[in-house]
């Protein structure tokens, strides 16, 4: 009886052997390898901002109690300067430009008189033909008579400028972005009648993070992702102080016109961008290679044996440039790590690697083994029915 069972007990416990080797076959995950690769990426300072005109011009009334008469631009109009935009009531003051002109003229008289007289007393002066007290009244007057012709031709001037500024003019190029001019309104000086964007340039006002400030200087290109495409500039100026509230240094940045049919941009957007400071070498792996797991960045390094097993790692991430993410920091560059499918990994699994040609065809082998099981499952339930 002995001699029988030591071969059933060694058969038996060669047939856990075997089994437990096939259950750690089974337990092996299929995974691909990949290798860090270095490459020169461009180095940006991203930033955010608001889009604002580059200078604004108001411009207001300039004589008061006169009604408009006419407005003739729109929230949205290019305009040229000098094009009249609103025009005031004016018979008042063309009146008062007649009155001014007929002062004139008496001026003119007055003075063509006393210095006829004056011209007269300086010849007699020593002559004894008039005392010394009638020179001097004659003298006086014509001086008096030529204060008063210069104050006349002052007023006129000064009435003629008042009938000028009943024509609401633009003071430049640009494009109105505000308007206050309503039909029928009596003004006043002062009062605000439109806003001009002049030459209609806008900027991006854009608030860098002070320690990232050192890449950025004037003249840095600047760019503005669109849905519609790119929006190009570079920084006209750098503000000197940085924000209170922020502590974020402002550098306004001049966008180059659109072409082509693309609109301008408008202002009161705030936007994300990021300025161009050159190229840098970055260390970097497919972003499917990287896991995220207790809010940090993880990558799984394969190490060599017999088991094939994986190493968890973690590491910090920086740009991104299509499905490549750069390493900052955790990688020397040279390690082979998993390409994907780290969720189901854990420290220290085995896993069994494949080359990218096999991956896909167990990727495609998978797929079809499910798509035939929908289909078996759809059929039974079609006989279960009949």
């Amino acid at each position: 009886m002995l001699t029988l069972l030591c071969p059933g007990s060694s058969f038996a416990q060669e047939t856990r052997e075997d089994g437990a080797g096939s259950n750690a076959a089974a337990a092996a995950l299929t995974v691909e390898a990949t290798s860090p690769t270095t490459d020169d990426w461009a180095e940006t300072v991203p930033a955010n901002g608001w889009l604002a005109a580059w200078q604004e011009a108001v411009i207001s009334a300039e004589i008061s109690g006169q009604r408009i008469t006419s407005v003739n631009g729109e929230v949205g109009d290019t305009v040229k300067a000098g094009q009249e935009l609103a025009k005031l009531s004016s018979d008042k003051i063309e009146s008062e430009v007649q009155q001014r002109e007929a002062d004139l003229e008496s001026a003119r008289a007055a003075f063509d008189e006393a210095k006829a007289n004056g011209d007269r007393a300086r010849k007699l002066k020593g002559s004894g033909a008039a005392t010394d007290q009638q020179i001097t009244e004659y003298l006086v007057a014509e001086r008096k008579a030529q204060a008063d012709l210069d104050s006349a031709e002052a007023a006129l001037a000064s009435s003629r400028v008042d009938l000028e500024h009943t024509r609401i003019l633009a003071v430049d190029d640009g494009t109105i972005s505000a308007r206050s001019a309503s039909l029928g309104d009596v003004v006043a000086t002062g009062d605000e009648l439109f806003k001009l964007i002049r030459q209609s340039r806008i900027e991006w006002q854009a608030e860098i993070p002070l320690k990232q400030l050192r890449h950025v200087a004037e003249g840095t290109r600047a760019v503005i992702p669109t849905p519609i495409g790119d929006v190009e500039g570079s920084v006209r100026k750098i503000a000197p102080t940085a924000s209170e509230k922020t502590g974020r240094v402002t550098a306004y940045v001049s966008l180059v016109p659109p072409d082509g049919d693309h609109p301008n941009p408008k202002t009161g957007i705030f936007v994300s961008g990021y300025f161009d400071v050159g190229t840098s070498s970055a260390i970097n792996v497919p972003s499917s290679a990287i896991t995220l797991r207790d809010g940090f960045s993880h990558v799984y390094v394969i190490v060599d044996g017999s088991p094939t097993t994986v190493s968890r790692k973690r590491v910090e991430t920086g740009r991104r440039n299509g499905d490549r993410v750069e390493i900052t920091s955790g990688l020397e560059g040279n390690e082979t790590l998993v390409k994907a499918g780290g969720a189901f990994l854990a420290d220290g699994s085995v896993v069994r690697l494949v080359s990218a040609r096999e991956a896909d065809d167990n990727a495609a082998g998978a797929a079809g083994a499910a798509s035939a099981s929908d289909d078996a499952a759809a059929s039974s339930g079609e006989d279960t029915g009949q």
